[in-house]
């Protein structure tokens, strides 16, 4: 009979599998000991969720709309980091070597020709949109 560990005996081994079973079966909650259970909520608490409630419960920065970070990141899955500080024309060769979309493409051509752009967000600011009013 192979044990797979000659370090240990059957029975420490038994021990150490129920202790592990657990973070190996990969069930929420489950410890090897029960004091390392989270604790419920008290009586006058609110139970714990993962989701934050209210207004920032989707993680926007203040300032912003969750449409305008969308909009801001897709925006800049196309401008390379190395094409920054650029302008209009860096910018829009960049996009274009990237395979943006033409509406993407659209929003470049806007901004104006004789300005150079040290981030995704000071363009994004130069095409009329809303940034973060408090940066933590």
């Amino acid at each position: 009979m192979e044990r797979g560990n000659s370090k240990h005996g059957p029975r420490l081994d038994d021990q150490m599998n129920r202790e592990v079973a657990g973070t190996v079966a990969g069930t929420a909650g489950a410890r090897a000991e029960p004091w390392r259970e989270a604790e419920p909520a008290g009586e006058d608490q609110p139970e714990v969720s993962r989701v934050p409630g209210g207004e920032n419960q989707t993680g926007v920065p203040q300032g912003m709309t969750p449409a305008d970070v969308e909009q801001r990141s897709r925006l800049g899955r196309y401008i390379s980091l190395s094409a920054l500080p650029g302008d209009r024309e860096t910018l829009c060769r960049s996009a274009r070597e990237n395979e943006a979309p033409d509406d993407v493409l659209a929003q470049l051509d806007r901004l104006p020709p004789d300005r150079q752009f040290r981030t995704v967000s000071e363009a994004w600011a130069a095409l009329g949109h809303a940034n973060e009013s408090t940066r933590w």
